[in-house]
């Protein structure tokens, strides 16, 4: 009995730390936002139901758009074998592994009035600080998933069923919709709905792009606590969100169990080669622009922070790199750019082990044991998702500035909301690996004498290492981009890059900005290279 109790000690603190820094904080928001008159004085306020309509408004926008971007690509990666196509796909890769307060600098030097597409054409196109740059930066965010899920069922469609409805007649657009359409249908309505939960859940981007007129629900909680310190409406919109968020939440989780079970099928279509006559076909050409379109669009706002980080009025500069080595305090942020780049990492480190430690012992459970209330358990660990991360931060405001646990300014609260953060993707990444792992593997090690514990050391987490690190990096790379928990929290010691990039933003000096920037661009980027390695999906 020793391995089981092993267990339960490890998951009784992951469950204690969820209770802590999760449910506690999130039931005194219920607790003050859940007042029938901060309610009423929320809904029956024409600015706030313009904020609810637009949040959802945007959300759903940004999907449809997102979708159309990436089921081209979907479909192009399915179906076809071409030249650089791994390289195109690691490409297309790189944006979800990206801040998004990276990707607001990016989109605020192609299109601000001093920006490089502005002055390339002349004129200002009137997207920054509008609903079309939210719209487009959530696409070039979230695109990814789309054509990562979709493509991955695509692959997996048997095609003797196509072939049998083109022995009856099926060819063209009719055989996509009558055949081909209804088994996507689980990957599209998946990627959809998560890439709508994490639009509708977004800080950064409408915080930076859509200006006073484009708030959404996040925006406006952290405005009314931050900016009004009227946490009576902060908390009330809170429960709003969360309310909507968990209905969301709960439309996604639906579909990712239909998508799970059409994901099981072996058969693996073998990619169509293009030859020379095909590339040179309309064909061949309307892949060749979609490349061109999608290749630009993912690196034009990454190249345009690298090259204003190196730039100065033109002319060719090392210095804002040179600053972010310098220990010297800095009024902006009220710290120094090299301990502001040692708290990120120490950060991202810590949240790594926890966020780790807690995933496996969440995912473990669930997928091993009978446990009593099981179901009602694995409910409760996927909360989480819903959750934004202001509304985190305003739980932590209201849970730890008064006894038994004065926390708040704490490097402590950062790593515990940076942990809660980042566990929900741990947990969907190391349990998808454990499910892959066979029973009968553990059965046979059992039957040779091995423990459950040991089952597990030498035979199941060797097998799952893969997912293990993808939840391990995606980890950090939420860590080191958190922007919202640790705004409403930190002490200016305690100064992160992303705080240090959206004050030089509030303060217009862009090129130190693109510097910071560029390390989280380095950092996930190396994360991204080894998520490719595994093989292995989060989403």
């Amino acid at each position: 009995m020793l391995p089981r109790r092993f267990w339960i000690l490890i998951l009784i603190p992951a469950l204690t730390f969820l209770m802590v820094f999760f449910y506690y904080p999130i039931a005194l928001v219920l607790k003050e936002g859940l007042s029938a008159s901060a309610l009423l004085s929320v809904l029956s306020n024409s600015y706030y139901r313009h904020v609810i309509t637009f949040t959802i408004l945007q959300a759903l926008g940004s999907t449809l758009l997102t979708l159309a971007i990436g089921l081209p690509g979907a479909y192009l990666f399915a179906n076809y074998e071409f030249p650089g196509k791994r390289f195109l796909r690691a490409v297309l890769t790189v944006p979800f592994v990206m801040p998004s307060i990276m990707v607001a600098l990016g989109f605020i030097l192609l299109f601000g009035k001093q920006g490089f597409i502005t002055t390339l054409l002349g004129r200002d196109l009137g997207i920054l600080y509008s609903w079309k740059a939210i719209l487009l930066a959530h696409a070039f965010y979230n695109f990814p998933v789309v054509v990562r899920m979709v493509s991955s069922l695509w692959e997996r469609i048997n095609p003797h069923y196509e072939e049998a409805a083109m022995s009856l007649g099926a060819k063209g657009f009719t055989l996509f919709r009558k055949v081909t359409l209804p088994m996507l249908s689980p990957a599209i309505f998946a990627s959809a709905m998560l890439t709508f939960v994490f639009c509708f859940l977004s800080f950064s981007i409408p915080l930076i792009l859509g200006g006073y007129k484009y708030s959404t629900i996040e925006v406006a909680i952290f405005t009314a606590i931050i900016t009004m310190l009227d946490f009576r409406t902060g908390a009330a919109l809170a429960v709003i969100q969360m309310a909507l968020s968990f209905a969301f939440m709960y439309l996604y989780l639906k579909s990712l169990e239909k998508y799970a079970k059409a994901e099981e099928q072996r058969v693996l279509r073998k990619p169509k080669k293009l030859t020379l006559r095909e590339m040179l076909s309309l064909k061949g050409l309307a892949i060749a622009l979609y490349s061109v379109v999608v290749f630009v669009f993912i690196l034009a706002p990454l190249l345009a922070v690298v090259y204003d980080s190196l730039t100065w009025n033109g002319n060719f500069t090392l210095e804002f790199y040179r600053r972010l080595f310098d220990s010297s305090y800095n009024p902006i942020f009220g710290s120094d750019s090299l301990h502001a780049i040692i708290w990120s990492f120490t950060f991202g480190f810590t949240t790594v082990l926890l966020a780790t430690l807690i995933a496996l012992a969440m995912a473990y459970s669930s997928l091993r044991w009978d446990l009593p209330g099981k179901t009602f358990m694995d409910v409760l660990v996927t909360l989480p998702l819903g959750s934004s991360a202001i509304i985190i931060g305003l739980g932590y405001i209201k849970a730890f500035h008064k006894p038994p646990l004065i926390l708040l300014g704490s490097p402590y609260l950062i790593i515990a909301a940076h942990t809660v953060i980042a566990y929900p993707f741990a947990l969907r990444a190391i349990s998808s690996s454990l499910k892959k792992i066979k029973a009968s593997l553990r059965e046979a090690a059992m039957s040779l004498g091995a423990t459950d514990f040991k089952a597990f050391l030498k035979v199941e987490l060797p097998l799952a290492f893969g997912g293990v690190l993808v939840g391990a990096v995606f980890s950090f790379a939420m860590s080191i981009a958190e922007l919202g928990a640790t705004y409403m929290i930190y002490q200016p010691k305690y100064t992160t890059i992303t705080i240090a990039i959206y004050r030089y933003l509030g303060s217009r000096q862009f090129n130190s900005a693109s510097a910071m920037a560029v390390v989280l661009m380095i950092v996930s980027l190396v994360g991204f290279l080894l998520i490719e390695r595994t093989g292995e999906e989060v989403w």
